[in-house]
């Protein structure tokens, strides 16, 4: 689906990723473990564009991403959930909900399509679409940033450090709402990074470490440890 291939990635004359490959399979979930500052954001980034690739190749179902402007990239299914959130503060959730089917020129049947998926998908988000994005706690930006995310990410969604800044309560129901989503969309492919695997074990089909802008270890998937069991 998606390959990285000796994907290399320059910031201020230091090179953040070094010779990356990653390989995504169509509906299974990858996590990347790796500490602060070892390239796991900066490897999204690069797969949405919003980071230039220095040398490597990067392909999606064996188009050439890297000849796509990073607008172009949502069109293709992929959405992005950065750690930060970035949801407008003076929308309201269902405006930043709506708000890449502007980008993706979605007809406003289209638009309240998938709107109605992301609320089937994700319960707690109905009570809160007159909310606005700045009235928020934590854990409820980050799973508006998630249901904005599926809005484009009609088959691969990116999800960087989704646990960061969650007290362990609200990590715990996010982990829940992910299982969900794993659950119920079982085509869609996710490729998730965080500093510690610990919520994401039971969910997750491959785990790669990062350090230092190398991925340097994989360790075995779910499913095929379930299959070598005795």
């Amino acid at each position: 689906m998606l390959e990285m291939r000796s994907v290399r990635v320059v910031r201020g004359g230091f090179a953040v990723l070094r010779d990356i490959d990653l390989s995504l399979e169509s509906g299974r979930t990858t996590l990347l473990v790796g500490r602060n500052g070892a390239g796991k954001t900066t490897t999204l980034r690069a797969i949405m564009g919003l980071l230039p690739i220095e040398a490597g190749e990067l392909a999606y179902d064996g188009a050439d991403l890297r000849r796509m402007r990073a607008h172009a990239r949502a069109a293709l299914g992929i959405g992005y959930a950065p750690e930060d959130r970035r949801l407008i503060p003076e929308f309201t959730v269902e405006d930043n909900l709506l708000l890449p089917s502007l980008a993706l020129r979605l007809s406003a049947k289209q638009a309240r399509e998938r709107l109605r998926m992301i609320y089937d998908l994700l319960p707690e988000l109905p009570a809160l679409r007159a909310r606005l994005g700045g009235h928020l706690s934590g854990g409820q930006g980050k799973i508006v940033a998630l249901g904005r995310a599926l809005m484009v990410g009609t088959r691969l969604v990116l999800l960087d450090e989704p646990f960061q800044g969650l007290a362990p309560a609200l990590a715990h129901s996010y982990a829940e709402t992910l299982a969900r989503v794993r659950a119920e969309r079982r085509d869609l492919t996710l490729l998730v990074t965080e500093s510690g695997p610990q919520l994401l074990e039971a969910l997750v089909d491959v785990k790669l470490q990062i350090e230092r802008g190398r991925i340097d270890s994989l360790a075995p998937a779910r499913s095929d440890a379930a299959e070598s069991a005795p």
